[in-house]
């Protein structure tokens, strides 16, 4: 491909170092890329997440390059798009109380079971992001070298996750990032986001182009790739950077606008 009609990110380890905020190199790339074609952000964090760490870091961009820009918090869960003033929802699949409630006792009571509930934790381990529960195994502030060193091969995750799942019928339990797990609606995924986003855009899949971390069979930007979205794997937002350089390079000019 060489003119995509939308480029999309996975957030943390594509755009941002975990939890962070993307760096101004990164931000001074989103802007010039929605300049010219449609930009999506799709990602395992919450909303305010997305804000803190990228919109904040936006804030010099026009209205018109924020129209562009789609934002998929929870893994697709939400969809919010710019009114010209914020961003919106346009849909959110929230869990219900008793949903959440299952959640995050299935998590807790199986993470004890399997010597895999931290006692240390940076931050809070559980989280109900709404539209989503999230099990972080050391924390949500724990540093990136701890998390990439917890479970390198995924067997903790692939033991929590069976473990929990059965308890949970109705509701998606998956590997999230380096030590997480996320749970939504069943059926609901990053390629249920993409997916959404081709119909709410009219872009067909073929014509998207995505940038992940995590495009490993198993890994949680697989669904992507698996869906024939045109897929190119990064390590970290440095090696994203200098191929955005690449891409925009031979991208028309600026829109209008």
């Amino acid at each position: 491909m060489t003119t995509p009609r939308l480029v999309a990110f996975d957030l943390d380890d594509t755009l941002a170092p975990s939890k962070g905020r993307i760096d101004v190199r990164i931000a001074d790339l989103l802007r010039a890329l929605l300049q010219r074609v449609e930009v999506a952000i799709i990602s395992g964090g919450n909303e305010d997440q997305f804000r803190r760490q990228v919109i904040a870091q936006l804030n010099d961009a026009t209205a018109s390059d924020l129209t562009r820009l789609h934002l998929l918090p929870t893994c697709g869960t939400r969809y919010l798009r710019h009114d010209g003033t914020d961003f919106t929802a346009v849909y959110a699949h929230d869990l219900t109380d008793r949903e959440k409630t299952d959640a995050l006792t299935a998590l807790r009571e199986e993470a004890e079971r399997l010597n895999l509930w931290e006692p240390q934790p940076w931050g809070e381990i559980l989280e109900d992001r709404g539209s989503q529960i999230t099990f972080s195994a050391l924390g949500q502030q724990a540093p990136r070298d701890a998390k990439h060193a917890w479970d390198p091969d995924g067997t903790k995750r692939a033991a929590l996750r069976d473990a929990v799942a059965p308890r949970l019928p109705g509701l998606e339990v998956r590997s999230g990032g380096s030590t997480s797990i996320d749970i939504t609606r069943a059926g609901i995924d990053k390629a249920y986001g993409m997916r959404r986003l081709a119909e709410l855009t009219g872009i067909p899949l073929p014509d998207m182009l995505f940038y992940g971390d995590r495009l490993d069979e198993g890994g949680n930007d697989y669904p992507v790739l698996a869906i024939g979205v045109p897929s190119i794997a990064v390590d970290g937002w440095e090696d994203t950077a200098d191929r955005l350089d690449e891409l925009i390079a031979r991208l028309p000019e600026a829109v209008a606008g």
